[in-house]
């Protein structure tokens, strides 16, 4: 079921700053799947997500954060969409980002001014 509100990005960030880390994993693997989070989270097996999503394991705080923010913005692309075009969004070359993928400019990220130019692609994206 989705839910339309005015500013779903400002609900974005309240859930992503308090769930708790495993369950913004699940939340963000359900949305993604267990290899897009993987990839985002820079580890090679999904095996790591699962520990990740149970609570058994943390990743680094600079890991955690990217989940964080990939997640904010996973929500406030589902306020509008289906989990597949989240997917999608999230693997295909996107002109807001100089052609390259919103997952790419998160996981090869060093500041927090490229999760800002993700969300406003995004935010781009659902104007549209």
């Amino acid at each position: 079921m989705t839910i339309h509100v005015a500013r779903p990005d400002l609900l974005a960030h309240q859930n992503a700053v308090r769930l708790p880390f495993a369950a913004l994993v699940q939340e963000l693997r359900e949305m993604l799947g267990a290899r897009l989070v993987a990839y985002l989270g820079g580890v090679k097996a999904t095996r790591q997500v699962s520990d990740w999503a149970e609570g058994r394991r943390l990743p680094s705080q600079l890991v955690q954060d990217r989940l964080r923010a990939s997640y904010q913005i996973a929500q406030t692309l589902a306020a509008a969409e289906e989990p597949a075009v989240i997917q999608a969004w999230f693997q295909g070359m996107n002109p807001k980002l100089d052609d390259v993928s919103p997952a790419r400019a998160l996981r090869e990220a060093s500041s927090d001014d490229v999760a800002s130019q993700v969300m406003a692609a995004a935010r781009a994206f659902l104007a549209s």
